[in-house]
Formats: C-alpha cells, structure tokens, sequence
C-alpha cells in the first residue's frame, strides 16, 4: 500500500488518546488513524447503502437497468 502524507488538525484529547494508544500498543500512530479510518468508512458505506435504500422505497430516485445504462453510454 502506497502511503501519502498528509496534514490535518484534531482536538488535542483525540491526539493524547491516539498517543497512548500507539505506546501501548506498539504501533504507529499512522497505522491506528488508518485503521479507524477503515473501519469508520465500512459503516459510512453501511450508512449510505440504507439512505440509497430508504430513497428507493419513497420514491425519490430513479433506477435504470444495466441495459438502460449500457445503451445510455454507448456500450
């Protein structure tokens, strides 16, 4: 896995929290950031799934078939 850096700011109990952790456990803190960052986007994509769902059964989005769309982009 490619790894970029990058910069951002986080409340200082998080990043006290974060410290320990990494000590504690031995691990980078770029890899727990990582990890819980994985783990926050499986529940996003969960999240996002129901919304989909729920905006299906209220009628507020259109379905197309897979035919629909092949034709629809020239495939």
């Amino acid at each position: 896995m490619h790894a970029i850096k990058t910069t951002f700011s986080l409340p200082d109990h998080i990043v006290e929290e974060l410290s320990e952790f990494a000590e504690e456990l031995g691990e980078k803190k770029s890899h727990i950031v990582a990890e819980a960052l994985q783990r926050y986007f499986d529940h996003l994509d969960l999240k996002v799934a129901k919304k989909r769902s729920q905006e299906i059964k209220e009628d507020k989005t259109t379905l197309i078939s897979l035919e629909e769309l092949e034709k629809e982009l020239g495939l």
